[in-house]
């Protein structure tokens, strides 16, 4: 059995495992999502077990149901071992005030969220985007009330243009409020605008990396063809990872699917793998929907990549940002 690997996030000293299960499949909200309660509950007590301890969801997803099962399923558990993440920003209700980033949101959404977790605390508490409409002040203040309140241990962010998150950096080491720790790019071997966005920014400032489609939509397990008009899969419904194939990334699923089959890999495998041979990223967000997809993703700590074999992934792929299609 592959052997868990542990690593700081970011500059605190808050151990987390080289992989977060994301649960944002656990629910019901669409039709590509575990409908199943008792699947879900059993990816979530199979990552535990293989030593997993960091378990990343959202206000937002399925709106509360991911968190009500992740609670549940946490309940048997040491709750001081384990680092649960959850996020706020997005539409939560049909009335005012049921999105965004004012103080009173993000404090009524972490009450919402503690209640569903069925938890005393939440380690890392994360805005999910950036609100333009709520001066960035605002917001660190009623993320630092949550802290002092005890609320909530670490605070982190996802998704932005660097200008954005660094702003929000200094005007926390200005006002002296608690600085985020975290963020959450989408990162992976074919969507790498970051490297010319947030990361620099992330690696310069120690603030952690926690990748989220690390294998692109499914794009990066291989199970998709060049030359086929797909029929399952989230490309086949999702126009966004269905924009992934381009003649440039089928050329970097092209060497993946090389560098897998010499060293008796899986492409998936080999896509994880390439993160986590990235100094600037602490724990890929894997998001299983099967157990076999989860010990496979957990697998990628046993492939090596050698300088030449990253090379490869690279070489067809010019980092740029903006992205296009991207936000």
């Amino acid at each position: 059995m592959t052997e868990m690997e542990y690593t700081y996030l970011g500059e605190t000293g808050m151990d987390v495992s080289r992989f977060a299960l994301g649960c944002m499949n656990f629910g019901t909200g669409e039709p590509w999502m575990i409908h199943d309660e008792g699947r879900s509950r059993a990816i979530i007590d199979r990552a535990l077990d293989l030593g997993i301890n960091f378990l990343d969801t959202a206000n937002v997803y399925s709106q509360g149901e991911s968190e009500r099962i992740v609670g549940q399923a946490i309940e048997e558990y040491d709750r001081s071992e384990l680092v649960i993440a959850t996020k706020v920003y997005h539409q939560m209700g049909d009335g005012p005030n049921s999105r965004g980033l004012s103080r009173k949101h993000v404090l009524d959404q972490a009450k919402a969220s503690l209640e569903r977790l069925g938890a005393d605390y939440i380690d890392l508490y994360q805005i999910h985007r950036w609100d333009d409409n709520t001066p960035v002040e605002e917001v660190l203040s009623a993320l630092d009330y949550l802290v002092d309140e005890g609320l909530v241990r670490y605070v982190g962010a996802s998704t932005m243009p660097a200008w954005k998150f660094t702003r929000a950096l200094y005007a926390a080491d200005v006002e002296n409020h608690e600085r985020f720790v975290s963020m959450q790019p989408e990162y992976n071997a074919v969507d790498r605008h970051e490297e010319a966005n947030v990361l620099p920014a992330c690696a310069a400032e120690g603030v952690g990396v926690l990748p989220w489609s690390p294998l692109a939509g499914g794009f990066l397990t291989g199970k998709y063809s060049r030359d086929e008009q797909p029929e399952s899969g989230r490309a086949a419904s999702d126009e966004y990872t269905a924009q992934r194939f381009t003649d440039e990334n089928w050329a970097v699923l092209d060497e993946i699917r090389a560098i897998a089959e010499a060293k008796n890999a899986t492409p998936a495998q080999v896509s994880i793998a390439w993160l986590l041979h990235k100094d600037v990223v602490d724990a890929p967000i894997i998001g299983p929907r099967s157990l076999d997809h989860l010990e496979e993703n957990v697998g990628a700590l046993d492939v090596s990549l050698s300088d030449e074999d990253l090379s490869r992934i690279e070489a067809p792929i010019t980092p740029r940002w903006p992205a296009p299609g991207k936000d």
